[in-house]
C-alpha cells in the first residue's frame, strides 16, 4: 500500500510541474506561483489548527527559509519548463536530491555507496540529455557570423540597402533552460535540507510557513520589480487550482507513504515524478527526444532514485 501511495505522490508532482510549466508559457512564473502557492495556504492553516500545532513556532523560521528557496527554485523551474524541453528540464531539476547528501558530507556523514553511484550516474545522464542542446547552442549564429558558419556573409539584397528591414529578435539561447534547471535543482535541494530541519518541530507548521512565504515573496516581487509581468487570465484559474491541489496531494501522499512503508522505497518511487512530466510533455506538447537525450533522461532518473533510496 505504501508503494502505491508513493507512486501517487510521484504522479501528482509530475502533473503539478507540467501544468506549472505550461501555465508559465502564458503568464509570468511569479504570477503563476503567487496564485497556486496562495491557494495552498488556507488548507494548511486548517491542518495546523486541527492538529493543534499552532504553538510549535520553532518551525516557522525554517519554513520561511524554505519558502525563499522555494520561490527561487519554482520560478526558475517554471521558466525553464516554459522555455526548454520539459523532458530534459524536469530530470535535471530533480538533481536537487544531491544537496542533502552534500550537506551530510559537510557535516561529516558518510554517504552510502548507492548514493555516490547515483550522483555519478545522474551527472552522466545530464551530460547525455543536454548534449544536443549544447551542440545547438554552439552553432547559434553570432553578430560576427550571421550565416552561422565559416566564410563571408552573403551580400544583402538591393532592397535592404535602400531601407533596412527591422532587426529580427534573437532566438533564445538553448543554454538558458539548462542553467535555470540547475538553479532550480540547487534551490529545491535547499528546500529539502531546510524542511528536514523544520519538520523536527512541526511538519504542518513548516509547510504552512513555506507556502505563505513563497506566496508573499511572489506578491512582493510582482508589486515592485516585475510590475509589468503578464498575469494569468480567468481561463487559467482551473489550471492554477489544479496545480495547488496536485502539489498538496503529492506532499500528503508522500507523508502517508513514508509513515506506513519503507522510507527508502517511498523516496525512490516519489522521485520518479520527472518521468510523468516528460510523458505529459510528449503527449500534450508533442515533445520528442533524440536517442541520446532519452538515454540521458533515464540515467538521470535512475541516479536520482539511487540517491533518494540510498
Amino acid at each position: 500500500m505504501g508503494a502505491l501511495v508513493a507512486s501517487l505522490a510521484s504522479l501528482f508532482w509530475g502533473v503539478s510541474d507540467f501544468l506549472g510549466g505550461t501555465a508559465s508559457r502564458r503568464a509570468h512564473p511569479l504570477a503563476v506561483m503567487r496564485v497556486s502557492q496562495g491557494l495552498a495556504v488556507l488548507p494548511l492553516v486548517a491542518v495546523v489548527l486541527v492538529t493543534g500545532e499552532t504553538g510549535r513556532t520553532g518551525a516557522i523560521g525554517w519554513g520561511v527559509a524554505a519558502g525563499l528557496f522555494s520561490c527561487v527554485g519554482l520560478a526558475s523551474f517554471y521558466a525553464a519548463l516554459a522555455a526548454g524541453t520539459m523532458g530534459i528540464v524536469a530530470p535535471v531539476a530533480a538533481l536537487g536530491a544531491v544537496v542533502p547528501v552534500a550537506v551530510g558530507l559537510a557535516q561529516g556523514e558518510s554517504p552510502r555507496p548507492a548514493q555516490m553511484a547515483g550522483i555519478v550516474v545522474a551527472i552522466a545522464g545530464v551530460v547525455l540529455a543536454s548534449g544536443p542542446e549544447r551542440a545547438r547552442a554552439a552553432v547559434e549564429p553570432t553578430d560576427d557570423d550571421p550565416g552561422g558558419g565559416p566564410g563571408p556573409a552573403p551580400s544583402a539584397p538591393a532592397e535592404l540597402l535602400v531601407e533596412p528591414a527591422p532587426l529580427a529578435r534573437a532566438a533564445p539561447s538553448p543554454w538558458r533552460p539548462l542553467a535555470l534547471a540547475v538553479v532550480a535543482a540547487a534551490s529545491f535541494g535547499g528546500v529539502l535540507a531546510v524542511v528536514a530541519e523544520g519538520s523536527e518541530a512541526s511538519v504542518a507548521m513548516t509547510l504552512l510557513a513555506t507556502r505563505a512565504t513563497n506566496a508573499a515573496a511572489c506578491a512582493l516581487l510582482l508589486a515592485t520589480a516585475f510590475r509589468g509581468a503578464t498575469r494569468p487570465t480567468r481561463a487559467d484559474r482551473g489550471t492554477l487550482a489544479t496545480i495547488a491541489v496536485t502539489d498538496m496531494g503529492a506532499h500528503t501522499a508522500y507523508a502517508v507513504a513514508v509513515s506506513g512503508a519503507s522510507v527508502a522505497i517511498s523516496a525512490v518511487l516519489a522521485s520518479l515524478y520527472p518521468a510523468v512530466t516528460a510523458l505529459l510533455a510528449w503527449r500534450v506538447h508533442g515533445e520528442h527526444l533524440a536517442r541520446t537525450q532519452a538515454v540521458g533522461v533515464v540515467a538521470v532518473l535512475g541516479g536520482v532514485a539511487l540517491i533518494a533510496g540510498g
